[in-house]
């Protein structure tokens, strides 16, 4: 039963923290116009391929960002103290700006010259799951469990709820006509500053977390 109730606690933290970042519900409307040239088979195609692709980045940055920090020598209280601190800013700049935010990001999915793979540049990177995402992720990483028993469990839900997010980018994506339709710019904007706000008490946390690790180990008496 703990691994069960750590595997949920763990997905219930990682999963609206991922989804605030990412935010596919507004990312649809920015797909919608940089691929309106293309049929609706292929942007289906496309779609698709943008989630398998960011559930590749999301995992890879929470399964190895906090190890390869580590090997450089940065301990995992100033990790967490700065993705806290990455997160929170990169939150509150979605809640005070969304416009700017959007007009950011329709820049970074438009086509470049000689595409190549589309799918990736930019629509995954940096469009979908860019240095925010990623910072996210390394941040949750860095949340890990002290005890090397939790740690199966805390990953299980956190990479379920990278999958989760990642199949619902797909979704939005691929029924991208049909979210602009149903929510339009207003409602999206709220559902973005809903996201933003959550995003922000998150990074908090992490940071806080971290704060409080690294204090108690300054002013720790040591034998």
């Amino acid at each position: 039963m703990w691994f069960l109730n750590s595997t949920v606690g763990s997905f219930l933290v990682a999963f609206p923290a991922l989804f605030s970042i990412v935010n596919p519900l507004g990312g649809a409307f920015i797909y919608s116009q940089v691929t309106a040239g293309r049929d609706h088979a292929e942007r289906v195609t496309l779609a698709w391929r943008v989630a398998v692709y960011s559930t590749c980045v999301m995992l890879g940055a929470l399964w190895a960002g906090a190890t390869i920090m580590s090997f450089f020598g940065v301990t995992l209280s100033a990790l967490r103290v700065a993705g806290g601190l990455v997160v929170a800013v990169r939150a509150w700049e979605m809640l005070s700006e969304p416009e700017y935010n959007e007009d950011r990001k329709q820049q970074q999915a438009a086509p470049a010259s000689g595409e190549g793979d589309f799918a990736f540049f930019p629509l995954t990177m940096p469009f979908t799951t860019g240095p925010g995402t990623i910072s996210v992720a390394i941040a949750l990483s860095a949340s890990r469990p002290a005890d090397a028993v939790d740690l199966v469990p805390y990953f299980a839900g956190a990479s379920v709820a990278a999958v989760a997010v990642a199949v619902t980018i797909g979704l939005c994506y691929a029924s991208a006509d049909r979210v602009v339709a149903l929510l339009g710019q207003a409602r999206s904007r709220i559902v973005t500053r809903l996201s933003a706000f959550l995003l922000l008490c998150i990074g908090v946390q992490i940071f806080l977390v971290g704060a409080q690790n690294a204090l108690s180990a300054v002013f720790t008496p040591h034998p």
